[in-house]
């Protein structure tokens, strides 16, 4: 889907931080996850734009989603009518990958957007989902206490099954990155809401997904709080890269960017159901 014209109105306000090692950290926290997605993108120009640091932004949402990626159908992937009767959200990344259920009881989200060029990073994208899911790693490994390991080609996984998994794009000369670290899991919920071609949902199929799928309150054994996983994810970023994330909020440019995307991209039939 090509973007109208109308996308290239940017507004973008500088940001003055002193040193190379200081980068931006959002903490934001909408009612639905396609202004996450809005937000991604405002961040991605005014990084390109060299405005602004490398930002670290983690993300909360209020309302139940469903998470499609830019190459897939809607209708093959999702069970439409179910969605609209519950009231669950259906939004379309940017990035590529497979249909989610997104929980917001059960999951915290983070994005990283940072220049191509920097050398902290590579040009390799394989490469780059290692170099960054390791500051993801380090966070959980330190805060937790648990032996994550990243697995090509872009997961997190502890003693073998999936505990986050992460997308990427580049545009403009700029790395975005966003994945998701799950705190718990409604195996029900999700397949009830996306569609498993070919394969009846059977108690076998839900325990066969439990064999590949965990999370940190499965793994410790007991209810684990956002405040510990975005503790997780600081503390991950700052000595993994050895840099300091200075808590920022969203200037009025990005604000203003943000909600022009909500109401022209993100927010539309025309972007969410293209396909």
């Amino acid at each position: 889907m090509a973007e109208d014209k109308v996308f290239e109105d940017k507004s973008k306000t500088d940001i003055n931080f002193n040193s190379d090692n200081a980068w931006r950290l959002l903490i934001t926290k909408t009612k639905s996850y396609k202004e996450q997605m809005a937000i991604d993108e405002a961040n991605i120009e005014v990084v390109a734009s060299g405005k602004s640091p490398p930002i670290v932004r983690v993300c909360y949402f209020e309302r139940p989603s469903v998470s499609i990626g830019f190459f897939q159908s809607v209708y093959k992937e999702v069970n439409v009518p179910l969605c609209a009767k519950l009231g669950v959200e259906i939004f379309r990344r940017m990035t590529g990958g497979g249909a989610v259920y997104k929980d917001p009881r059960r999951e915290i989200n983070y994005s990283f957007i940072i220049p191509e060029r920097d050398e902290r990073v590579s040009l390799n994208v394989f490469e780059s989902y290692k170099i960054i899911c390791g500051a993801i790693i380090k966070g959980l490994n330190e805060e937790f206490g648990i032996n994550a390991q990243f697995k090509p080609i872009n997961d997190i996984v502890v003693s073998g099954k999936k505990i986050s998994g992460n997308a990427q794009t580049r545009r403009d000369g700029v790395i975005l990155q966003h994945g998701t670290i799950l705190l718990d899991v409604d195996y029900d919920q999700m397949f009830s809401l996306l569609r498993v071609p070919k394969i009846k949902v059977t108690d076998k199929k839900i325990a066969s997904v439990k064999d590949r799928v965990t999370s940190l309150s499965a793994v410790l054994g007991r209810k684990v709080l956002f405040d510990e996983v975005e503790r997780a994810i600081i503390r991950g970023f700052e000595d993994y890269f050895k840099i300091k994330l200075i808590p920022d909020e969203l200037t009025k440019g990005e604000l203003k960017r943000e909600r022009f995307l909500l109401n022209y991209k993100y927010g539309t039939e025309g972007w969410n159901f293209w396909r």
